[in-house]
């Protein structure tokens, strides 16, 4: 299965953007499905993540209160939307998903996660 992100953009500070990402078959069910991102010279890290089972969601402190993930079950799709956006949220943002949920301590472990869509670039304006 493949995961396909869209949605990045430029945007100045303060504003909001929407990221989509849909696995290219919807009957390959993704129990876990997340969102990283990379800035530039950094390494990857962790923004937020959701359980198809439970609807769970975890964030990263650095997002929370202005991130909101979601899911659409019948699309087998992850959706993120970023609020408040601050100059240090530009990166490169990452959906992944996972046939196995990972456990609670875990959904920030990328290795946890076996499909990876290609990235899309947000970029936040001071």
């Amino acid at each position: 299965v493949q995961l396909q992100a869209s949605g990045g953009g430029l945007v100045q500070a303060g504003g909001s953007l929407s990221l989509s990402c849909a696995a290219s078959d919807r009957t390959f069910k993704l129990n876990g499905m997340a969102w990283f991102r990379q800035a530039p010279g950094k390494e990857r890290e962790f923004v937020s993540a959701v359980r198809w089972n439970n609807n769970s969601k975890y964030y990263a402190d650095s997002v929370r209160g202005r991130f909101t993930i979601s899911r659409d079950n019948t699309k087998n799709a992850v959706y993120l939307s970023l609020n408040s956006l601050k100059p240090e949220d530009t990166a490169v943002y990452y959906c992944a998903g996972s046939p196995n949920a990972p456990i609670t301590s875990a959904v920030s472990d990328s290795q946890m996660y076996t499909y990876w869509g290609q990235g899309t670039l947000v970029t936040v304006s001071s």
